[in-house]
């Protein structure tokens, strides 16, 4: 049987990756991976976690499933995160949230839930979008198709584009949306700009995904959520895939969450029920080690209040990353305007150089990008920006 396979190609950023690990160049920079690093290029654990971890450690007395939703202290405590605990959809019993294995396992549940509903369904993403959700949406039989976003030649938002193109979307299908944070681009929506993304989807019908792999990342923890909470007031059927792999530093941990909201509680609870055969057939049980840490940490003000300082520790040095490396490249004397950095937001940004310019950053300087110059905000530090904004003045 296996023997008609043929080989495919790595992941590239995998692969870059792995590049990076081999090479022996002591100054080498890894802007690929999409994780937080902190100033010393290391991905700690947060302190709020390591306590949650004690507790977790001392309190539990089994390791019996859980069942397919997971947590439902955990599932609650999410919906309140994005949401708010005051939102309609909860004060009207519309929504329901369940655990699963990361983002990417909430993205697959609802790319095999929208199948549940229609067959060969047609899911429109940015682009560009997040590498991986093609892969996903196609794995579970979807017709993926894309509408503009990201302007390359002018380094901002395609946002007219983006409108016209979603006004001719069927009423069926689903729009992808990024609720903050866009990766690749780091170029999110404003307030007017979702307030018109919002009002065309109660226009034309399609069904928003909303994925929030970043909340907390941009501005704030509220504010990162303001487009998600605006097109829940607008729209009656909606899915928000999220994630605590970046917020909470929970990566390998595997720990996300997807959240249906129907036009009515008894809608909604058909829907779960279709929701939870698809888990029951993927995997079964979501696990419980990351759910436990998170809801712990939500439920107690002492772990919550400190998440919220170590979540502000990271956000604003992403932040600051991103002015000094604006800076440092105009000290190196660059003319080429790269102020779009600075009005990003979230872990990535364009760097907007050719292929051939990556390659050579890679080759002469141990400079890691993925080849649409992408590049990862939080691989920027003290110790190398210097070398960094140097080494692409030279390509440049």
């Amino acid at each position: 049987m296996f023997g008609s396979l043929k080989a495919l190609p790595a992941d590239p950023i995998l692969g870059l990756a792995a590049k990076y690990k081999k090479d022996s160049n002591p100054k080498k920079i890894d802007l690929g991976v999409g994780v937080y690093k902190n100033e010393a290029g290391q991905t700690t654990v947060l302190n709020c976690v390591k306590k949650a971890e004690l507790h977790r450690q001392t309190t539990e007395e089994s390791k019996v499933y859980i069942g397919p939703t997971g947590s439902d202290l955990f599932n609650s405590e999410m919906a309140k995160l994005i949401f708010g605990s005051e939102h309609k959809v909860l004060a009207e019993n519309r929504a329901r949230t369940i655990s699963t294995p990361g983002g990417t396992g909430a993205l697959r549940v609802a790319a095999e839930f929208i199948k549940s509903c229609k067959a060969g369904a047609t899911i429109w993403v940015s682009n560009p979008t997040w590498a991986n959700h093609n892969g996903v949406f196609e794995a579970a039989g979807l017709n993926v198709k894309t509408y503009p976003y990201y302007d390359y030649e002018n380094k901002s938002l395609d946002f007219d584009g983006m409108l016209n193109a979603l006004k001719e979307v069927s009423s069926d299908d689903v729009v992808l949306l990024h609720a903050c944070c866009h990766n690749p681009s780091g170029m999110d929506l404003n307030k007017e700009q979702w307030q018109q993304v919002a009002d065309v989807a109660k226009t034309v019908g399609f069904t928003p995904l909303i994925d929030m792999a970043y909340q907390g990342f941009g501005v704030g923890l509220e504010e990162d959520a303001y487009g998600l909470r605006l097109m829940a007031d607008t729209v009656k059927e909606m899915i928000i895939c999220s994630s605590c792999s970046k917020n909470f530093g929970l990566y390998r941990e595997r720990i996300g969450a997807c959240t249906i909201i129907g036009e009515s509680s008894t809608a909604v609870d058909i829907a779960n029920s279709v929701l939870l055969y698809v888990v029951r057939v993927i995997y079964s049980m979501p696990p419980a080690h990351g759910a436990a840490l998170v809801e712990t940490i939500l439920t107690s003000d002492e772990l919550r209040n400190e998440w919220y300082r170590e979540l502000a520790e990271m956000r604003d040095r992403i932040n600051d990353n991103r002015k000094i490396i604006v800076d440092k490249l105009v000290e190196n004397g660059v003319t080429q305007d790269f102020s779009h950095i600075s009005r990003q937001m979230g872990m990535f940004s364009f760097l907007g150089l050719s292929p051939e310019q990556v390659q050579q950053l890679q080759d002469d300087y141990s400079i890691y990008l993925v080849g649409s110059s992408r590049m990862s905000i939080a691989g920027i530090s003290q110790a190398n920006v210097d070398y960094l904004a140097s080494s692409i003045a030279k390509v440049l």
